[in-house]
């Protein structure tokens, strides 16, 4: 049974500050390498694994699709960066990528300020398959940190990264997922508690509140008071603006080997330049700003899980050309991630963020729905028409796939961002054109969307075995 609840899960939640090029594949492993490493801190001074005669090794073992995909993901470069000690969020992206070819020259870890433990990346980070002691996987992203003394393992701690930079820790015994990113056992009473796109509706309605007010109000019951959940909402803003421009003003060829081109530049150039571009001319900037931000994500640059990093480009798209349409203001663009939120955990909840787990949809979908739901939230729309704008984003990515040529997020994955920034746009712009009113609910679309990445075949969810990633 799923313990987790939507309105448990803050917008912070939602959003996190990383590193590119993927949440599922870089920014949860490095999270689970850095806690198996506070493991080791607290191991250390209580084992006095300090020992002249012993051999103490580090390794790690990747499965399923974190090792189909893992070396075009840079999983293991990530997972060196959070084995010595770096945040994925406080870390700049040429630290993270300079930890593996430091630990490649000196091939061992300092645990506890003073005790060497070897590992060798290249020969103690292992790209499995898809059984773990010849039991089937957990999950799709499932990855095992152990410690050796000699022949012996004596930590084996097992991690999984369920997509959107989120992790669990898992208990092969028990056969029980502990989420760390927030306590799903946290019963503290809300002021407006709900667990579906109803509910959520109906407590605006009931209560006469905006859809933003309700979740800043059951925030705060849980501590955080709306000042620090605005300010570090900012951060999360300027973060966006930031790869924004980074991806505008640059150019080069992408690393990985697929030898593709950045194009935000020069597309961007054009468009300053009142240059046309086909059809369509300046309704092409929505693209363009997508594309910008995830070539700084298969950079491996700093971005937004907006839900998750292969789908970064989307919300900081809309959210920059409404700004600039519609001169929206702080408060409001704020207001527009809080409720992007909302939709984002009612996937996570009732069907997932995982491209392992339910291919694109679950991604470049959800992040559609996400960014359809706050546009029209910021446009003065109502709950039933964020709701309606929500559910348009989702009907029309259900059964999208996931087969990243190479295992590089970016083709098709770039212009998939693209794509969905425009749709996210025509769903808020229909609901705000209507009463609200429909015939297929979120919660409904949800539910099918889940039931759909269980009918889908392996191949095509983030393996690379199948789809375009076949070339």
């Amino acid at each position: 049974m799923n313990l987790l609840r939507a309105d448990l899960i803050s917008p912070l939640d939602m959003f996190k500050i990383g590193i590119g090029p993927s949440s599922s594949h870089t920014v949860g492993p490095m999270v689970a390498a850095l806690e198996f490493s506070k493991t080791l801190e607290e191991y250390a001074p209580l084992h006095n694994i300090i020992d002249a005669s012993s051999e103490w090794r580090i390794t790690v073992e990747l499965y399923g699709s974190l090792s189909a995909t893992g070396k075009g993901h840079a999983t293991d470069g990530a997972i060196c960066a959070g084995l010595t000690g770096l945040n994925p969020k406080e870390a700049y992206p040429d630290e993270v990528w300079r930890a593996k070819p430091d630990l490649e020259k000196q091939p061992f870890l300092i645990v506890g300020g003073k005790t060497r433990v070897a590992c060798q990346p290249e020969v103690d980070i292992r790209f499995l398959g898809w059984t773990m002691d010849d039991a089937p996987l957990p999950h799709p992203n499932t990855m095992r940190f152990l410690l050796h003394q000699n022949d012996a393992s004596i930590i084996r701690d097992v991690w999984l990264s369920v997509g959107g930079g989120f992790v669990e820790r898992y208990d092969p015994v028990q056969g029980k997922r502990i989420p760390s990113s927030f306590q799903a056992k946290d019963e503290c009473a809300l002021p407006h508690p709900y667990n579906t796109a109803q509910e959520y509706v109906d407590q605006c309605s009931k209560n006469n509140l905006s859809p933003w007010q309700v979740v800043i109000a059951n925030q705060a019951a849980r501590g955080l008071k709306e000042k620090e959940l605005r300010k570090r909402l900012d951060e999360i803003l300027d973060t966006m603006d930031d790869c924004i421009a980074r991806g505008l003003n640059t150019e080069g060829i992408l690393p990985g080997g697929l030898n593709v081109k950045r194009r935000a530049k020069a597309l961007y150039s054009k468009l300053e330049a009142d240059s046309p571009l086909a059809w369509a001319h300046n309704d092409l900037r929505p693209s363009v700003y997508a594309m910008a931000v995830n070539e700084e994500n298969a950079a491996g640059g700093k971005v937004v899980t907006a839900p998750t990093n292969g789908s970064s480009g989307l919300i900081p798209a809309v959210w920059r050309t409404l700004k600039e349409s519609q001169n929206l203001s702080r408060e409001t663009l704020q207001n527009g991630l809080i409720v992007a939120s909302v939709i984002g955990a009612l996937v996570k909840v009732h069907a997932s963020i995982s491209g392992a787990e339910v291919g694109c949809q679950g991604e470049v979908g959800t992040s559609c729905a996400m960014a359809a739901a706050g546009a029209v939230a910021m446009l003065g729309g109502s709950a039933m028409q964020l709701e309606q704008a929500a559910e348009i984003g989702i009907e029309h990515h259900l059964g999208m796939t996931c087969d990243p040529i190479m295992g590089l997020v970016q083709v098709p994955c770039i212009e998939r961002n693209a794509m969905g920034a425009v749709k996210a746009l025509n769903a808020a712009a229909l609901s705000l054109a209507s009463d609200g009113n429909h015939l297929i609910s979120l919660d409904k679309a949800l539910s099918v969307m889940k039931q759909t990445g269980l009918d889908m075949n392996e191949k095509y969810k983030e393996t690379s075995t199948g789809g375009l990633a076949l070339g």
